[in-house]
């Protein structure tokens, strides 16, 4: 019987040991309470609390990930969006964090959301897609003033989301597809610009050296020949090419209207004629007989 009342002792005192160490890890602290009032905060490492008496509540003082579910915002353009973000905040004061609030990552969740939806709201979806940054340090510095009474610091706050309606996002489109246009319409109209000023100085240029026409149109040529082309149309100019038809055709019909003694007929312009019946004449003044 006394071996049994021994062996009892022992348990009793191994429990009660068991009970009153504590061990905290370095990422944590302790808030000790001793018959429910706050008695400090114990460091990391081992710790020796009364049994039954004491209670200690272990806090993490990592970096916490909180993401913020997406939240149906419209916007002050009465934009409806769908917002999605994640935060980022650690415990800075332990006691506070478990006497001040009863269930601080709950809260911490809540508050997101509402200030994002706050926040979001308060811009137009122009502002919301471009000027994320600004809305992160918004959001942080509402949820760093609610939160500093729980002990909290508030580190990060970034948009992760926007979720856009789909006529929304064909409308985006339409814009995007006019402002692209618009740039190649301008930037078209400058090339031809300059086109338009570098031919100017080319055709200068052939005016002032009127053989460095003719070496062009052969090198045109020469190009066009490597495809070994059976039809080549080349532009010729057009008032240079009628003077010189002009004449080829005043030069055959005076050798075809040669008469057989050879004497050469002279031929009157048409411009110094004053009517369609003017006639050629011979080189002794008589008229030229009529052909048959």
């Amino acid at each position: 019987m006394t071996g049994w009342i021994i062996v009892g002792i022992v348990a009793v005192v191994v429990l009660l040991l068991g009970m009153s160490v504590k061990v905290v890890k370095q990422y944590e602290q302790g808030v000790l309470f001793r018959l429910g009032q706050v008695r400090g905060v114990r460091m990391p490492g081992l710790r020796l609390i009364i049994p039954v008496v004491d209670v200690m509540r272990r806090v993490s003082l990592r970096i916490i990930t909180l993401p913020i579910q997406s939240q149906g915002i419209i916007t002050r353009d009465n934009v409806s969006v769908d917002v999605s973000a994640v935060a980022y905040f650690k415990v800075v004061d332990a006691v506070k964090s478990v006497v001040a609030i009863e269930n601080v990552y709950s809260a911490i969740d809540q508050i997101a959301q509402t200030t994002l939806r706050k926040v979001v709201g308060q811009h137009t979806l122009d502002q919301t897609l471009s000027e994320t940054d600004k809305i992160n340090l918004d959001i942080r510095k509402i949820l760093d003033i609610t939160t500093v009474e729980w002990g909290v610091e508030v580190t990060l706050v970034e948009l992760k989301d926007i979720q856009l309606p789909d006529s929304m996002k064909r409308a985006m489109a339409r814009q995007a597809e006019a402002e692209r246009e618009k740039r190649a319409k301008i930037i078209n109209a400058e090339g031809e610009s300059l086109a338009a000023a570098a031919l100017g100085d080319a055709s200068d240029t052939m005016m002032a050296h009127p053989l460095a026409l003719q070496l062009r149109n052969l090198q045109t040529l020469v190009e066009l020949g490597v495809d070994k082309n059976t039809t080549v149309v080349f532009p010729a100019p057009l008032m240079s090419t009628i003077g010189e038809l002009g004449s080829f055709l005043a030069r055959e019909s005076a050798a075809a209207s040669v008469p057989e003694t050879g004497v050469p007929a002279t031929v009157i312009p048409m411009q110094s004629l004053g009517t369609p019946q003017a006639q050629e004449t011979q080189a002794n003044g008589e008229p030229l007989p009529a052909p048959r």
